[in-house]
């Protein structure tokens, strides 16, 4: 029973995906670009990561917050 119901959850979702698809392709959109922009995403996100890592470290060192740095480096907190 509970197996059913995973796989109508599973079936749901795939739905649900294929109505994005076609919702993108109709915008216009390849899923090539789509796995492009993801791709890029996500390379930003690791970069972005690596950037607060840093700040975390210069901070501990220096002895402040992380946020007393983004003023120093010209950062926006919302970033």
């Amino acid at each position: 029973d509970v197996l059913q119901h995973e796989i109508e959850e599973l079936k749901h979702k795939e739905l649900a995906l294929d109505q994005e698809i076609a919702q993108i392709k109709a915008e216009g959109y390849s899923l090539e670009e789509l796995e492009n922009h993801i791709s890029l995403l996500h390379e930003y996100n690791e970069i972005k990561d690596t950037g607060q890592m840093l700040l975390g470290r210069l901070a501990a060192i220096r002895g402040v917050t992380t946020k007393d740095l983004y003023s120093e480096f010209d950062l926006d907190l919302n970033d």
